[in-house]
């Protein structure tokens, strides 16, 4: 007889026993904790994040653009987390400061923050803000910022960029101007309503007036009409004002000149080919003005039958006026167009 063996002892199918290696528990005590914690920092993030909007939002409820220190400039813009655009115009509007541009400048940027602020369209992803070099020296020096007005735009993610400071030099600091450069930064349109200014409806009634009360003054003896200087010289003022640039500088709103803020130098000519102070212009006209005075002398001692004494003087006059002043003009072109080969008496 044979015997039988011991009967095996199966596990039944189905249930096989996992045990955890040894040390894992530490690790898994530790991964929760790391969990927790990340999802408390978000938490935090997301909490820091609705304070600052909510007092942004504050602000601006009382005024469209509000003033940053240091201290608010490092907190609001500086320091994430952020999910907003801010707009900045860094300026210097102290009275001793003697920045004429930046009151200018300051006029343009609350008639653009008024519109955003009443526009069907605001929100909480765009904010105006201002820094005074008075109150916010430490904020200059941290940018390396020698020069006001400047506006820079800060996305809510990085760093700005070269093209998030606003070119003022060559493009003016008009309302319209900022707002097509805010689109182009934050995809936000703002419809500019500036408010009403009567002085050129004004100034156009009291020119209709006096036109007209000389014409009934005058409407027994209207011949005056027919004067061939008068019509020359109103044409000649119109053309000197056309070449002169007055209708960029209405377009586009440049300042009347730039004062360096380091040495305190005024400059009147700007230095680019590609844009003018309002200055500039008048200089301009003032030259072209006395060119032409010098042509009309020529001319005049050509044609006329005078004495042959007073003949050359005019003639001498008008040269003399005629040369000068052409080449402070050419002196300035050359100014502007860097490179320029040419000059006349005046470098």
């Amino acid at each position: 007889m044979g015997t039988r063996g011991a009967p095996s002892r199966r596990r039944p199918a189905g249930r096989r026993l996992r045990y955890l290696p040894a040390g894992s528990f530490p690790f898994l005590l530790l991964l929760l904790l790391l969990c927790i914690q990340l999802g408390g920092g978000q938490k935090k993030k997301e909490n820091l994040l609705a304070e600052k909007v909510e007092q942004l939002m504050e602000w601006s409820s009382r005024r469209s653009i509000f003033r940053m220190n240091g201290d608010k400039f490092r907190k609001f813009i500086k320091a994430p987390p952020r999910n907003y655009s801010m707009i900045v115009m860094f300026t210097a509007l102290q009275p001793q400061r003697q920045c004429s541009v930046c009151r200018q400048a300051n006029e343009e940027y609350q008639i653009l923050a008024n519109s955003w602020r009443y526009s069907s369209a605001f929100c909480n992803k765009l904010f105006f803000s201002m820094v005074d070099y008075d109150e916010g020296t430490d904020v200059f020096q941290q940018l390396n910022m020698n020069s006001a007005p400047t506006f820079m735009h800060f996305p809510p993610k990085g760093r700005p960029k070269r093209a998030d400071t606003f070119d003022l030099q060559r493009i003016g600091f008009a309302a319209e101007q900022l707002a097509k450069w805010i689109a182009d930064r934050t995809d936000v349109h703002i419809r500019v309503f500036r408010p009403p200014n009567y002085s050129g409806t004004i100034a156009l009634a009291l020119l209709v007036s006096l036109v007209g009360g000389l014409l009934y003054l005058r409407r027994n003896n209207l011949e005056f009409i027919y004067n061939k200087t008068g019509w020359a010289m109103v044409s000649l003022c119109i053309v000197f004002a056309m070449t002169s640039g007055q209708m960029w500088n209405h377009i586009r709103g440049p300042p009347y000149a730039h004062k360096n803020p380091h040495n305190g130098q005024v400059s009147y000519i700007h230095g680019s080919s590609q844009a003018q102070f309002v200055a500039e212009s008048h200089i301009i006209l003032v030259l072209n003005a006395a060119i032409t005075m010098g042509m009309v002398l020529l001319n005049e001692a050509a044609t006329s039958k005078g004495d042959v004494g007073k003949r050359r003087i005019i003639c001498l006059v008008g040269l003399g006026l005629v040369v000068f002043f052409f080449s402070f003009l050419l002196s300035i072109f050359r100014s502007k167009y860097h490179g320029y080969p040419y000059s006349f008496l005046i470098k």
